[in-house]
């Protein structure tokens, strides 16, 4: 910031320099007789070039160091791309690895309950392949212990089948 502050501030000496100098010529005009060019003011004009050079090459720093400092903005610039380019890769992935540990509980959850369904079906198909004979015979086999005993008797007159 002190750079910028320089530089404007030569901006503005070097134009007070330059309107002074044209005041000094302009009043100078003004004055109905002429002053003869002397040998002092010859070098008081090669002493305000000199300056004036001089001004000028402090200029031409102050702007290489703008540059240097536009450079390492572009170079700062360039690092934080990098770095969200970063952030986005590590996002990608972490939903990655959350997506896979989300598929793999599913995938061990079904496989842990295929044999659970595998021996449901082999009980459905051994009830189905009773007979119905054989369950008539339970029954019956059941209404025959009822006479003896009251407690079998409720409860085949609970299920309806007394």
């Amino acid at each position: 910031m002190e750079y910028i502050f320089c530089y404007f501030l030569f901006m503005r000496i070097k134009k007070e320099i330059i309107l002074i100098f044209l005041f000094f010529i302009i009043s100078s005009t003004c004055y109905g007789k002429e002053v003869p060019f002397t040998l002092e003011d010859r070098d008081r004009i090669i002493r305000m070039e000199a300056k004036l050079s001089e001004i000028d090459k402090r200029f031409e720093q102050i702007d290489k160091r703008f540059e240097q400092i536009d450079k390492r903005f572009e170079q700062v610039g360039r690092q934080i791309d990098q770095l969200f380019n970063f952030l986005w890769i590590l996002a990608v992935i972490f939903s990655s690895i959350t997506a896979a540990t989300i598929g793999f509980a599913i995938w061990d959850r079904r496989s842990m309950i295929r044999p659970f369904e595998v021996k449901t079906r082999e009980i459905e198909e051994r009830i189905k392949d009773l007979d119905e004979k054989k369950i008539k015979n339970l029954v019956e086999s059941l209404r025959e212990i009822a006479k003896a005993d009251s407690k079998v008797a409720d409860a085949l007159k609970k299920f309806n089948l007394l």
